[in-house]
């Protein structure tokens, strides 16, 4: 009895995490054919992010429009994702040349997305402009710049799909946001303002469109570690208990991981994500329940730099 009563919890908490295993790989397969045939769109493509995102959703069959600042680097990612796939059961990605901080340009640039295959199933909105000063050396010019690329490009980008996914009744728009979109540390004055103004007004669009059949999801993280993970063949298939603590309990999200949360997302059709290493979680419930403690906190972190980064 004694034996039976000290092996139940461990025997509870492997039945459990099987449980979850499995739901998780049913998920994951179930996701290989949601965005087959799907048109998709992904704003800053040849960055990081962005390039790992259109990988996995390239090899899953979605009829991708790749955008992105620089012409060459969005043809030599088409011409690197086309090579390393079966065009039998893919599609060759359109691209558009696409600057948010050239708003003049950006309402011609939505009509161009739109007419490529005539509608758009899914937006995501990957793009961002980072500017790390104290308030008093950024320029007005500056801020606006920051604005235009984190805010209005990505509004602008999503009423201009708006109206083809409402008559559709279906679509899914996704903002791929900071965790500063939810919670402020000093020096990055422009750049929470403008990931606060977007986090609001995709919250406010999503009850909106409800009726309409359209998800929006938020996708707030934080700073993307690139240098935490080289991809390679070998890499990809370790699943060593060394290799998921170091990108899990690490500072920052690998690219990769960041990925596969937006491929899950729009899958599962998940409304909002956090992905982000304690201090960031612990710091939004101290603000949450203990304002002034939090401000006090920040405040000192002002003079302890090192302190300042952990919660970015």
């Amino acid at each position: 009895m004694g034996i039976m009563s000290v092996l139940a919890l461990p025997i509870l908490v492997v039945l459990v995490a099987g449980i979850y295993y499995v739901y998780n790989e049913v998920l994951r397969f179930m996701s290989k054919s949601v965005v087959r045939n799907k048109v998709v769109v992904i704003t800053d493509a040849t960055s990081g992010v962005g390039s790992e995102c259109a990988r996995l959703f390239h090899k899953r069959g979605a009829r991708l429009i790749l955008c992105g600042k620089s012409w060459d680097k969005l043809e030599s990612l088409s011409d690197a994702l086309s090579s390393a796939s079966d065009p039998s059961v893919t599609f060759t990605p359109k691209l558009v040349v696409l600057d948010f901080s050239d708003m003049d340009s950006t309402p011609s640039v939505v009509t161009e997305i739109v007419e490529c295959f005539g509608c758009v199933d899914v937006l995501i909105c990957n793009s961002s402009m980072k500017v790390k000063a104290p308030a008093q050396t950024i320029s007005l010019e500056m801020d606006k710049t920051v604005m235009d690329t984190n805010y209005f490009g990505p509004v602008t980008l999503a009423k201009g799909v708006l109206p083809s996914m409402m008559s559709r009744r279906s679509g899914h728009l996704l903002l791929v946001n900071s965790v500063q979109g939810k919670l402020s540390v000093p020096f990055r004055t422009a750049y929470a303002a403008s990931k606060h103004a977007v986090q609001a007004f995709f919250d406010c669009l999503r009850a909106e469109v409800e009726e309409y059949g359209i998800s929006v999801s938020t996708i707030s993280h934080t700073f993307i570690n690139a240098a935490s993970q080289e991809v390679t063949p070998s890499s990809t298939s370790d699943k060593t208990l060394w290799t998921f603590l170091s990108r899990y309990l690490s500072h920052g999200v690998p690219p990769v991981d960041l990925a596969e949360e937006i491929l899950s997302t729009v899958s599962r059709k998940k409304r909002e994500v956090l992905m982000a290493h304690p201090i960031p979680w612990v710091a939004l419930y101290i603000h949450s329940f203990f304002p002034s403690l939090f401000f006090a906190v920040v405040a000192a972190g002002v003079k302890d730099s090192p302190m300042a980064e952990q919660v970015q």
